[in-house]
């Protein structure tokens, strides 16, 4: 107990006793042994002069000294200032946090958000583990739990309420937080997107285009202009957005619709057959060719695909994207939600491609490829990914054969395409 503060700053606060005071301090932070001696080098005269006057000794001018906090323990009592060392340091420093304490709380915070995460509705999902991991990896785990673990709690919630049915971004914040705006541009949408980009098997990004891509993938909204969809040679009823797009395929004039135009004019596709591609280039390719109709993705698909894909109820959908893991989700997501058929997705496609020259690394967390299974296998066994402008000749020539297209032969209609 200290019993006279003001003395106890003037003595053991003391400028000369600086270091003294800061290695006692660190001793009960770090649960070192408080009573061992204190070893002082290159000391000043005026830490001599201190500790010589706190102790009771003569300065001997000595170059490195010890101090026995027993000893300064036992001034303080002689002089009615303090009881116990201990309590001195505290009065003087505030309040110093003891690490193995501080460490057992936060393993225990640690172990309470990753309990929360192991709650969340993906937690079996291969990605989500892949997004858990990296957390703890990189520290944003740790960083979360010294602030409180709030934003994984929250990154929780949304990620609970995710794949949606073309939700906008803010009714999703809203949902998950009560903040309409916690996920604009907030340290809690990037953990979102990580988590959304490990989902996609693509690298995060961040590009404004990018980060709305993400979003998109997991169905959710954020902005339904931006949000727009390619095409090519599509004919449609139902409203002025359907003309438009019949006025556009009479003249084989590619044509980019917005979500917003989909959302407000729903129309329905006549197209007997649609064929979807991930490139422009093979879209740009095939201008000209004939009555073809053709979906270019971009990439992941965007809402305003995935609308126009809903008007496509009754038709033929022939998918394609990239061999690379992205194009096996794309393609899978594709068979399962539209009930589409493989175009040149099979193994021996992929090799011709692979042996005509030189190509990228595959990235991001691999992927099956349920419709023809030794197709991933070979593709992870080859580490190489061929990106669709390598197939332009190819599927250009598949598209020739539908009817309505020049070269066009009845007996072909049954040609494998995939």
């Amino acid at each position: 107990m200290v019993s006279d503060p003001a003395r106890l700053r003037r003595t053991l606060g003391a400028p000369g006793l600086a270091r003294v005071l800061s290695r006692l301090a660190a001793r009960i932070e770090h649960g070192r042994d408080f009573y061992a001696p204190v070893v002082l080098s290159d000391v000043t005269d005026v830490e001599r002069r201190a500790v010589a006057a706190l102790l009771g000794r003569r300065d001997r001018g000595a170059a490195r000294l010890t101090v026995p906090p027993r000893a300064v323990e036992a001034a303080l009592q002689r002089a009615g200032i303090c009881d116990d060392l201990h309590a001195a340091v505290l009065a003087l420093t505030g309040p110093v946090p003891v690490r193995a304490e501080e460490r057992a709380r936060e393993e225990r915070a640690r172990a309470e958000l990753l309990d929360v995460l192991s709650g969340c509705r993906h937690a079996g999902e291969p990605w989500f583990a892949e997004w858990t991991a990296g957390l703890i990896a990189d520290g944003t785990l740790t960083k979360a739990v010294r602030q409180g673990g709030e934003v994984i709690r929250r990154a929780r919630a949304v990620l609970d309420l995710l794949p949606s049915d073309a939700r906008p971004i803010s009714v999703l914040a809203e949902q998950a937080t009560g903040d309409t705006k916690a996920l604009s541009g907030t340290p809690l949408a990037r953990l979102v997107e990580r988590a959304l980009a490990a989902r996609a098997g693509t690298p995060v990004t961040a590009t404004a285009a990018g980060r709305r891509a993400l979003w998109e993938s997991a169905g959710v909204i954020v902005d339904d202009l931006a949000s727009q969809v390619l095409v090519l040679g599509v004919r449609a009823t139902g409203s002025p957005l359907a003309q438009w797009l019949t006025a556009a395929a009479e003249t084989a004039t590619p044509f980019r619709i917005t979500l917003h135009q989909l959302a407000t004019m729903p129309l329905r596709i006549t197209s007997p057959r649609v064929y979807v591609c991930e490139n422009p280039a093979v879209l740009r390719a095939a201008v000209g060719v004939g009555q073809v109709a053709l979906i270019c993705t971009e990439g992941i698909p965007s809402l305003a695909c995935h609308r126009l894909l809903a008007a496509c109820a009754g038709r033929s959908v022939w998918w394609r994207g990239d061999f690379d893991w992205t194009g096996l989700r794309t393609t899978a997501e594709a068979l399962a939600r539209y009930g589409a058929t493989p175009w040149r997705m099979d193994v021996a496609t992929y090799e011709r491609a692979l042996n005509r020259g030189e190509s990228e690394p595959l990235k991001g967390s691999p992927a099956v490829s349920p419709w023809a299974p030794d197709l991933a296998a070979r593709m992870a066994a080859t580490g190489r990914a061929v990106m669709e402008e390598r197939l332009v000749t190819e599927l250009v020539e598949d598209l020739v054969k539908e009817p309505g297209c020049e070269g066009f032969d009845e007996g072909d209609e049954g040609d494998e395409a995939g």
